[in-house]
């Protein structure tokens, strides 16, 4: 309790009780008062000082800081496609950098109060990260930030030139370092043909799926920076359809379930299929057909870049 308002309270009690004719106990609270005045601690008052305008300044201003990007050191700035990001380089209760700033397009500027920061810029799966200092009393240089990126774009055949449906095609990048578990990181995955990926420069390993069977094909390419690199990957495998049909060059037997299994018995695709459609590794292979109770089977070839159809007569 404060010290003025334990001294009006008594004050005001021992008035009464004189007022009242009780001076032998007005006495008693008066002795009391003196003590408790005596050995109570008053809390201290902390100075206050007013803020030193030129760090209350230094806290406000801010800096313009202009950012650009290369794809190498003597390619021209960058005019598009690039995300900017600023962050604090003290992580928040989460672990992470917190997000301070970002902008998108060609080049960018921040207005940054001084203090540390990270700046970070991409370009598709390309980027690069910097640290920067803003100071009260010194103008930022412009940032030129050099990528040391380049493009892929991917395609395929089946046999030397026999183009692809691009429906039929996907493809995974990963990184060209294995790790110990013998796992590389995967960096993009069921990218579609003819599509440019931005990629920091260096070798990355491709692979590429014709069907969903077992055409993969895997090939380690390297990226240029500045360039875009375009790479054709040869499939050697081919699409095959398969009928069950009473008659040779007749309609297919519907109910059918097919089975197709390699010159070393492991089977690779099962459909259950009047006319099923697969796109097979070249090679040996058996195709088993079941219509009710009845088994059927053919031996046949794939041949990378030829398409074929494949029957079974009933008979």
């Amino acid at each position: 309790m404060p010290r003025l308002r334990i001294a009006t309270v008594f004050s005001l009690a021992i008035v009464s009780m004189l007022a009242a004719g009780h001076v032998s106990f007005a006495q008693e609270a008066f002795e009391t008062f003196k003590q408790l005045n005596s050995s109570t601690k008053m809390p201290k008052i902390k100075a206050f000082t007013a803020p030193d305008p030129a760090a209350l300044a230094a806290m406000t201003q801010t800096r313009s800081v202009k950012l650009e990007a290369k794809l190498t050191d003597k390619a021209p700035p960058m005019n598009a496609g690039l995300s900017w990001r600023v962050f604090s380089p003290i992580p928040g209760s989460d672990g992470k950098l917190p997000l301070l700033a970002s902008a998108e397009g060609g080049s960018a500027d921040f207005q940054l109060a001084p203090g540390d920061y990270f700046v970070n810029v991409s370009f598709g799966r390309a980027g690069a990260t910097k640290k920067l200092t803003v100071t009260v009393d010194k103008d930022v240089d412009t940032q030129v930030m050099v990528l040391n990126a380049g493009g892929l774009s991917l395609s395929a055949t089946s046999g030397t030139d026999t183009q692809i449906s691009d429906k039929q095609l996907t493809f995974d990048i990963y990184s060209s370092e294995v790790a110990e578990n013998g796992e590389r990181r995967l960096m993009l995955a069921d990218i579609r043909p003819n599509t440019i990926v931005r990629l920091n420069a260096g070798t990355y390993h491709v692979v590429s799926e014709y069907g969903s069977i077992n055409a993969v094909v895997r090939a380690d390419i390297k990226v240029e920076a500045g360039e875009l690199t375009e790479a054709t990957i040869q499939h050697r495998a081919s699409q095959v359809s398969f009928k069950l049909v009473s008659d040779e060059g007749g309609e297919a037997i519907a109910d059918t379930a097919w089975s197709i299994v390699t010159s070393g018995g492991d089977i690779v695709a099962e459909s259950v299929s009047a006319f099923p459609v697969m796109v097979l590794s070249e090679g040996q292979y058996t195709a088993i057909a079941r219509n009710k109770d009845e088994i059927f089977q053919k031996d046949f070839e794939v041949v990378a870049g030829v398409n074929q159809d494949v029957e079974l007569l009933l008979d």
